[in-house]
């Protein structure tokens, strides 16, 4: 997991050629009045502009993904997120092939992401995001979800 603002994302390019790509599209577009829905970009990649109020931490719940690569970046608003490894937590509902979603339980840690704050989700990265930080409010989140190149061999 990688967590820091925008403004910083040029440290992370060297890491994926996608991720890179990813950053310098969240950098070079202003989302505020972005239309909510999911779009299709490139290399299977794609975007999801979401807008939704943040919910207490008991109506969260942990999940991760296998197939794809989680860039959430918060345009607007403050919201909680959980972080913690797979391999700390018990799969609570099986994989979801289709929508490429395992669902966890257990424990975590947290922290406060805010606008202009940009968050990277591995595979091993399970997540509990659009969590309450102070009070409910409204964020708008863009996601862009990048394939995982290759695979190895998971626990889950």
């Amino acid at each position: 997991m990688i967590v820091d603002c925008l403004k910083n994302a040029e440290i992370y390019y060297n890491i994926d050629e996608d991720i890179k790509v990813a950053l310098q599209f969240l950098a070079k577009n202003d989302f505020e009045d972005a239309e909510i829905g999911r779009y299709e970009f490139k290399n299977g990649i794609y975007i999801m502009v979401q807008e939704y109020k943040t919910k207490p931490v008991q109506e969260g719940f942990w999940e991760a993904h296998r197939q794809y690569i989680d860039v959430q970046y918060i345009v607007r608003g403050i919201e909680r997120i959980g972080y913690a490894n797979v391999n700390n937590l018990k799969i609570s509902q099986e994989y979801m092939k289709d929508k490429d979603y395992l669902v966890l339980s257990g424990k975590g840690d947290f922290f406060t992401a805010c606008t202009g704050t940009f968050v990277i989700f591995y595979p091993e990265d399970a997540h509990m995001p659009c969590l309450t930080a102070k009070k409910p409010q409204i964020v708008k989140k863009v996601v862009i979800k990048i394939p995982v190149k290759e695979r190895r061999e998971k626990r889950w």
